[in-house]
């Protein structure tokens, strides 16, 4: 009889047992299990690259239309190998030493970095725009747990983070706050007044705009400050002033079934590249003694790009600080490069590379180089010419709607009968034959900077 009631006893042990593991494999089913079990990367994963950063057109995979300028997929399965150890893309970002990821370092990780809305983190340092872009900007919590993931080694498995901090809603930093106008007689301030972008779309305007300079004005620093969701922002000269567009109207780069407005990209064929960034917030300085002459009655086109990737209408906004300086400090005077190849000639149905050597009867010292060229443009390359840097890639851009913005943080000296050779490569993907030339069916090939000799 006790030995009935031993096993009876036993089952019913037994039973028990099998209804406990049942519940433990529900809870682990329906994703209820303690997060703490999950390694640190994969939340990352699930809670922050997945459903903010591989989404189609940003990270999701190398058929992304942004593939060729960023080179970075963070899908499930990728992401980890793309990141940790991995040298970025990002020009400025590669030259300070950063990884994608560094473990043990977050503040040498230009995803830590991307991620993080204001630059105050790490002492000012621009290295292009925010992430997400177009969509709401990461908790704080968010940004930490990343943070301390990458402090503690960045594994890619074992929980090192406390995963509490992915449920923080708290957004820091989100209102915006424009630029203040510069004191009477220290500056200019020009301005995008506010504009709406529709929800899912790209709104890329240009608006031109006087100065306000009633007399030539030498200008040693700008400012340049954009909202949240900000692609970029670029102040244009005019090479020929008697074809300027009406001023201070709006006129859009697409139209709202996102195909090109033709008149707005006849009329960027006429730009000379003035200033411009693709961070949130930049405050660039010319080197001592050295300053951009803007002469009295000066009117620019601004040009400002956002992306909107959320289902709600979205504000954009801009504003750009021209700072001035005595003419009496001024002992170089900095000039903008604008070297165009006029002789393209790209068959029709051919991919072709065309290269021009520009050379310098001066001594010259390159400060920035950003490029210029139309729809067939698939990468710009600029190399040194001439000189013990011969051949020496010095700028690369894959975008031709939105090309890199390179400042060179020590300038390039070049020598007298030394230059500067543009490399570019076009895809005819068209039945015709296509020449240089000021409209979207026609190409060009610039490329555009500062200098002073």
């Amino acid at each position: 009889m006790k030995s009935l009631n031993f096993t009876r006893l036993g089952i019913g042990i037994f039973i028990i047992s099998i209804f406990l593991n049942s519940v433990s494999c529900q809870n682990s089913t329906n994703g209820t299990e303690d997060p703490m079990a999950v390694a640190s990367f994969d939340l990352i994963q699930q809670k922050i690259l997945t459903p903010s950063c591989a989404t189609s057109g940003c990270h999701s995979s190398e058929k992304d239309a942004d593939f060729v300028q960023h080179g970075l997929v963070l899908a499930a399965g990728v992401a980890y190998e793309n990141l940790v150890g991995v040298d970025p893309k990002n020009s400025a970002a590669k030259a300070d030493g950063l990884k994608r990821v560094k473990a043990f370092a977050s503040l040498e990780s230009l995803l830590y970095h991307k991620l993080t809305p204001t630059a105050s983190h790490h002492t000012g340092k621009q290295y292009g725009n925010p992430m997400p872009l177009g969509s709401p900007p990461l908790s704080d919590g968010q940004i930490e747990y990343v943070r301390r993931w990458i402090d503690a080694g960045a594994p890619k498995t074992g929980s090192i983070a406390d995963p509490t901090l992915l449920d923080d809603k708290t957004v820091s930093g989100t209102a915006y706050e424009p630029l203040p106008v510069p004191a009477t007689g220290t500056g200019f301030q020009m301005a995008v007044p506010t504009f709406d972008i529709q929800p899912n779309f790209e709104r890329e305007l240009f608006t031109r705009r006087v100065v306000g300079n009633a007399q030539d004005i030498y200008v040693n620093r700008y400012e340049t400050k954009m909202r949240s969701g900000s692609h970029h922002f670029v102040a244009y000269n005019f090479r020929d002033n008697t074809i300027l567009p009406n001023m201070n109207d709006i006129r859009d780069l697409r139209n709202a079934d996102n195909s090109l407005n033709l008149l707005t990209t006849l009329s960027m064929s006429n730009h000379v590249y003035l200033a411009g960034s693709q961070a949130q917030y930049q405050d660039y300085k010319f080197p001592e003694g050295a300053a951009l002459l803007i002469p009295a009655g000066t009117s620019l086109d601004l040009n400002s790009h956002f992306v909107n990737k959320t289902t709600s209408v979205m504000k954009g906004e801009a504003q750009i600080n021209l700072y001035t300086v005595d003419k009496s400090k001024v002992q170089q005077l900095v000039q903008t490069l604008d070297l165009g190849n006029s002789n393209l000639t790209i068959p029709a149905n051919t991919r072709v590379t065309i290269s021009k050597s520009f050379l310098f009867d001066k001594p010259r010292k390159v400060l920035t180089l950003t490029s210029h060229m139309h729809k067939l443009g698939e990468k710009f390359v600029i190399k040194i010419k001439g000189g013990s840097r011969d051949g020496e890639v010095i700028y690369t851009s894959t975008d031709w709607e939105h090309p890199d913005i390179v400042t060179y943080q020590t300038p390039i000296s070049l020598q007298k009968g030394e230059g500067l050779t543009s490399e570019i490569t076009y895809n005819n993907t068209t039945a015709k034959l296509v020449r240089f030339g000021l409209t979207s069916e026609d190409e060009m090939g610039i490329i555009f900077g500062y200098y002073f000799e």
